[in-house]
């Protein structure tokens, strides 16, 4: 089968992704903030422009619903429109393509564990249910870690657990074997998962592993014996699995979990090509539900009462302002800045915790995500969409600086997050999402700032970025044990 891969337009015979991904940003803001999109389209440093651009381009949203959802809008248009599915020697826009494909065959892992009947989280070496979560609820919340909204919607599915098997629905998550996947809860829970991730063994042995320890069933895609699918290049064929193993269940509508990652510009365009399904299959079926995982670096419009909290970590900060007063003199004012530069009409605020060394395919990634949640939100979708805190990931650990910033990070009231943690809390959001009342919303970007789980990054005193490198000078010894 000659593959159709959704990528970037060839420019000069290569396919670089900074015109596609830095033109979706000025086509995304051009309507709402024209200064902004010029601003964009004549950034001469975009690996180091980006990062206030896309603050920027935050803030623009926040102006009023209308432009939160303009904006989300036109990005997703301009996507759609850039992007290209390239094959046969040629290229369409990702607009036009057909959706055709060919359902791979499926296999099928029965769990052979008992399903687990509550709500438990691992944490600190210990197993957390009942009134000790709870408990470590409000100690979190107290010390700023969680928003009160995540720490309520974990308590109700405390006192919900026949909502954790999720009984009838179709649950997919693309990218299952992801770190940050709720595959592992969701089984344990005994939910019913279809599962997509790339053909590598690596990855099936570890999904294979966990559907056995399970209680539930694992379905997933095969090909000549082979366990997985690329979303990039057999985006049709996945789709049209999808929509067979879904008939086949005939449970309900969907509920699609996007959880795949990459390095670089194939972020994107593994983004693109699972948001050219959610469009098919939203199509088909308006009330396919829609799951996300929001980054905690990044840049989110946050309530007022949590811009009024970290102003006064910033001014209560006491005798060690005057300790960090030669490092701001020495860094000509860049360290050490209050969190929140933009503060909105309403009291609300930018968190702007975009990490630079990420990269802006990475902040492009998570922002068409997040338009695509915004506007399916809009026309009265389900979307879980929430917050994840800092957590000891792979992709982390790898980057020094990042690993450093994160090992030190508690000096400055940050929690960092095991991985096992992170993923049955936000399984456990997901659940409560797919269970409660559609929610009403004044503002889009609400969605997002909803049972956030920020590990401390909102509430601070200081900009992160402005704390950065101190954390990391902090944290590296720990780093250097670690390898």
């Amino acid at each position: 089968m000659q593959p159709r891969e959704i990528t970037f337009p060839s420019v000069d015979g290569r396919r670089p992704s900074t015109p596609a991904v830095r033109g979706v940003l000025a086509d995304a803001t051009r309507d709402v903030d024209p200064d902004l999109a010029d601003d964009v389209a004549a950034a001469s440093s975009w690996r180091a422009d980006y990062v206030g651009l896309v603050g920027r381009a935050t803030a623009a949203s926040a102006q009023t619903p209308k432009a939160a959802l303009a904006m989300a809008q036109a990005g997703l248009r301009s996507v759609h429109e850039r992007m290209v599915v390239s094959g046969a020697g040629s290229e369409v826009p990702l607009r036009d393509w057909s959706g055709d494909g060919e359902p791979f065959a499926t296999e099928t892992v029965r769990g052979t564990a008992p399903r687990v009947p509550e709500l438990r989280v691992p944490y600190r070496g210990r197993s957390l249910s009942g009134g000790a979560l709870r408990d470590q609820l409000a100690r979190w919340q107290a010390d700023g870690i969680v928003e009160p909204s995540f720490a309520e919607a974990v308590g109700e599915v405390v006192d919900h657990p026949e909502w954790l098997a999720l009984g009838g629905r179709t649950v997919a998550l693309l990218g299952a074997g992801a770190e940050m996947s709720p595959l592992g809860p969701l089984c344990t829970w005994g939910a019913d998962v279809l599962a997509v991730d790339v053909p590598a063994a690596r990855v099936w042995d570890r999904v294979r592993e966990t559907a056995e320890g399970g209680a539930g069933t694992v379905s997933y895609p095969v090909e000549d014996g082979t366990a997985g699918a690329d979303l990039v290049s057999r985006t049709g064929d996945v789709l049209a699995w999808l929509r067979e193993a879904h008939d086949a269940r005939g449970e309900g509508s969907m509920v699609v979990g996007m959880h795949a990652y990459a390095d670089g510009g194939a972020h994107v365009r593994v983004t693109a090509a699972v948001d050219a399904m959610l469009s098919r299959l939203t199509d088909e079926d308006p009330g396919t539900a829609l799951a996300y995982l929001a980054t905690p670096t990044d840049a989110f419009v946050v309530p007022a009462d949590v811009v009024a909290a970290s102003t006064q970590a910033f001014r209560e900060r006491g005798a060690v302002r005057w300790l960090q007063a030669p490092l701001r003199v020495a860094s000509r004012g860049r360290l050490f800045l209050p969190n929140y530069a933009t503060v909105l009409p309403d009291g609300t605020g930018v968190a702007d915790i975009l990490v630079p060394q990420q990269g802006p395919n990475y902040a492009m990634a998570k922002r068409i995500q997040r338009w695509r949640g915004v506007v399916a939100e809009d026309a009265g979708q389900r979307v879980s969409f929430n917050v994840a805190p800092a957590t000891w990931t792979r992709s982390v650990t790898k980057n020094r600086l990042l690993a450093a910033a994160y090992a030190g990070a508690h000096r400055f009231g940050v929690e960092i997050f095991a991985p096992g943690t992170t993923r049955t809390l936000m399984a456990a959001l997901l659940v409560r999402d797919l269970n409660r009342p559609v929610p009403v919303r004044e503002h889009p970007e609400e969605l997002f700032a909803d049972g956030a789980a920020h590990g401390g990054l909102w509430r601070v005193a200081y900009e992160p970025r402005s704390a950065l490198g101190v954390a990391a000078v902090g944290g590296l010894p720990s780093t250097l044990r670690r390898r």
